[in-house]
C-alpha cells in the first residue's frame, strides 16, 4: 500500500468540467500511463479521489504525488 504522498503544484487533468453532468454519481475514473527516461508515470484523475487512490495504491508504488484542487 502507498503510504507516501507528495503534493504537487500541477498535475494534467484526464477529466473536463464538462464531463461532470455526465456522471452525476461520480464513478468516473481515468489514467494514463506512459514509459518515460526515468521509469512508468501513471497519472490519475477521479471525480472522488477516493477512487483514484485506491487503484493507484493497487499499484504498490509509491510516492503518490496529489494536487490539492478547490
Amino acid at each position: 500500500m502507498t503510504t507516501d504522498h507528495v503534493f504537487t503544484e500541477a498535475i494534467p487533468d484526464l477529466i473536463g468540467p464538462e464531463e461532470y453532468a455526465e456522471h452525476p454519481h461520480g464513478h468516473l475514473v481515468r489514467v494514463r500511463i506512459r514509459i518515460t527516461g526515468s521509469g512508468v508515470e501513471v497519472i490519475g484523475d477521479a471525480l472522488r479521489p477516493s477512487a483514484v487512490e485506491a487503484v493507484l495504491d493497487a499499484l504498490g508504488e509509491g510516492p503518490m504525488e496529489q494536487m490539492l484542487c478547490g
